[in-house]
């Protein structure tokens, strides 16, 4: 039996597996780079060991530190985790030679799948339906096609061709992005289905013979190929449905399957399905799977790496439905690129569980308040799991859970997740992989540009309520009010599309709102003075009634009805959560110092990154649109594209120059300025 179990993973992952070992009394051991020591995944294993070099994903590749880590915790064990060395046959194959027990399928099978050329042949003998494939551009004979890398997974290294032009430079993409994300550069080419449903088949198998198919997921909402919302079980009727786990389980069968895997199809409009991938690992949105089936993976992951028979010989029924989102640091203002800073507050309001199976709202969480998201790793912060008897109630909770739920610090695309929910194409099951190129209108924040000024309201009076409360002396005098009533109190914001927005009050001698307005402000202006009148270019002005005005919480009445609002202040950062949405505002000072402006034409980075490529040199002509360089960070690519016709004036950072967010990465001068 195992007493002790290294997991070589981070994050939730670990979380999740700590989970379970605790249930079965196993211990556990963490390793962490130095940018997790002060992670939750760290604190909350009984032993924890750093490993040595760079803070990067890189530091958990190595598999001589892991095993040393093991060896000298004395450790009986190895999880992988669901990520890193998860599908690594030779980290699976030095576990078993360091005399430890390796919580995974065999090596030959994670080796047989891990190539996804060679195991299209292997499964299609065993009668697995393929779609057609090519290994050379020059090859392919139909379009639209999809490019792939042959490691690794989570849509790194895809890209999508819908002509022959654009084939050659894909393929060089997605070779540069594979070998950076898997270490490995070699990518196919295979025929793309435009409006498929990506549908999963979750297997586990022991090591008397025994492979069980428990059910099946629909994971076709994704954005750039990797999944965001994913759900159990998958809408299919009885026959397809046996004819789908047949298919997985033949699969696993020809790889002598052991422990838990997923085998990924794609389903065309005409109900046909095709083999994708096996994923010889725990998948991401596994939760969803032991939720309608009241099973806890990792438990059956431990008990077939002991040796022992599963405990259940059919497919368990699926009781109700369950759905997950992934909640992900990202920033929809610069088109959902990963995101890091610091977590002021992360708050989930009816979390019934956390990393267990559970018929409820279920959290598995890498970060708490005051975690550090760095660059190094994956944008991932949490998934969040609902079930409920049906497939409405489960959505309706999610996204109510979501909508709720304080994140403060860094931006997420927790909007998108609660519009999908949300929208009545989702409610009617009408899903697939090109759902969100259908439905740009869930990219809309679900703040409506009419709330923003009673959100710089409640900012405001809440700013001025903490100053109040810290004052030390005529603590007394109600917050915000004047000697001289005829003035107002003025308050500026940048909101988080990058506008100002100037909040303007004015309270009673009984600490109540007489008067407010708000408006924009322009790009040039200057702070408002005391002396303006509330009357001037004020945009907004309604019946607003004061009922509570607090540092941590403003309650306003808008026509009879009442509206709450927490307030979160961090620094100059003002966080306000309201009834259904939340913004982030930041306070101006009233008297700000002069800075230094930035060349015109400058392009800065809109994350913390390592430019990759440069192609273009100082002095060059550029047309609008042509690619500039390339930036690198959470082991995605991110083109810089030109945003006019003009001359390359400054190229400041060389290839494989390291830079953090807002620095200079290019100067384009526009054209009608260089003549």
């Amino acid at each position: 039996m195992i007493h002790k179990l290294l997991v070589a993973n981070r994050g939730e992952i670990a979380r999740r597996i700590f989970a379970t070992c605790r249930t079965l009394g196993i211990e556990t051991v963490a390793v962490h780079s130095d940018a997790d020591a002060d992670a939750p995944f760290v604190a909350e294993a009984d032993q924890a060991v750093r490993l040595p070099g760079n803070s990067s994903a890189e530091t958990y590749l190595r598999i001589d530190l892991i095993l040393d880590a093991a060896r000298r915790c004395g450790a009986d064990a190895v999880h992988p985790g669901y990520g890193f060395l998860a599908e690594n046959a030779d980290f699976a194959t030095a576990v078993a030679e360091a005399g430890l027990t390796w919580v995974g399928p065999p090596a030959k099978a994670i080796a047989a799948m891990g190539d996804k050329l060679a195991a299209k042949t292997l499964l299609a003998e065993a009668g697995v339906p393929m779609l057609p494939s090519w290994t050379e551009a020059d090859q392919v004979t139909d379009f639209p096609v999809l490019v792939k890398a042959s490691a690794g997974g989570g849509g790194r290294g895809m890209r999508i061709v819908r002509d022959p032009a654009g084939l050659a430079e894909a393929v060089a993409g997605a070779r540069r992005e594979a070998a950076s994300a898997f270490g490995d550069g070699t990518v196919f080419i295979e025929r793309y289905v435009e409006r498929g449903r990506h549908v999963e088949v979750q297997i586990v198998g022991d090591r008397h013979g025994t492979v069980l198919a428990l059910g099946e997921r629909d994971c076709s909402i994704q954005r750039r190929h990797q999944k965001i919302v994913e759900e159990a079980p998958a809408l299919l009727d009885a026959e397809v449905r046996a004819r789908l786990h047949r298919a997985a389980v033949a699969a696993g069968q020809a790889v002598d399957y052991v422990g838990a895997g997923t085998v990924e199809f794609l389903f065309t409009e005409e109900g046909e399905f095709f083999f994708l991938e096996m994923n010889t690992r725990l998948q991401v949105e596994h939760p969803v799977t032991e939720a309608v089936t009241g099973l806890d993976l990792v438990r059956l992951q431990l008990l077939v790496a002991e040796g022992a028979p599963l405990p259940l010989s059919a497919t368990p029924p699926a009781q109700g439905h369950a759905i997950e989102v992934r909640l992900c640091a990202e920033d929809p203002a610069q088109g959902y690129r990963p995101a890091a800073g610091t977590l002021h507050r992360f708050a989930v309001p009816g979390v019934a569980a956390e990393f267990t199976p559970h018929q409820g709202l279920r959290l598995d969480s890498g970060v708490v308040d005051g975690s550090v998201v760095s660059v190094h790793y994956d944008s991932m912060l949490a998934k969040l799991i609902a079930w409920a008897p049906t497939r409405a109630e489960a959505a309706r909770a999610l996204a109510g859970a979501l909508a709720r739920a304080e994140l403060h610090g860094v931006t997420t695309n927790r909007d998108l997740l609660v519009r999908v929910l949300r929208s009545p194409e989702f409610g009617a099951t009408q899903v697939d992989t090109g759902f969100l190129d259908r439905h740009p209108e869930v990219l809309a924040p679900l703040l409506p540009p009419t709330e923003l000024p009673l959100v710089a309201l409640a900012a405001a009076l809440a700013s001025a309520a903490a100053r109040r409360a810290a004052a030390p002396v005529l603590a007394g005098l109600p917050s915000g009010w004047r000697n001289v009533p005829a003035v107002p109190q003025v308050t500026r914001f940048t909101s988080g599309d990058g506008g100002e927005i100037e909040a303007r009050y004015r309270l009673d001698r009984a600490g109540r709102l007489a008067h407010w307005s708000t408006s924009p402000v322009a790009a040039d202006s200057t702070p408002a003075t005391s002396t303006e009148s509330d009357e001037a270019s004020a945009e907004t002005r309604e019946a607003v009634t004061l009922v509570e005005a607090g540092p941590e919480r403003v309650v306003l009445e808008v026509a009879g009805v009442r509206r709450a609002y927490r307030v979160h202040r961090v620094g100059s950062e003002v966080f306000v959560d309201g009834p259904d949405s939340a913004a982030r505002l930041v306070e101006s000072p009233r008297f700000p110092l002069p800075g230094a402006a930035l060349a015109a034409g400058s392009l800065l980075a809109p994350l913390p990154g390592a430019v990759t490529r440069v192609h273009v040199e100082v002095g060059q002509q550029v047309a609008a649109g042509d690619l500039l360089l390339t930036l690198e960070a959470m082991k995605l690519e991110h083109p810089v594209f030109a945003p006019t016709d003009g001359v390359v004036t400054e190229l400041p950072v060389p290839p494989g120059g390291q830079v953090d967010t807002g620095a200079v990465l290019a100067v384009v001068n526009p054209l009608e300025e260089t003549t």
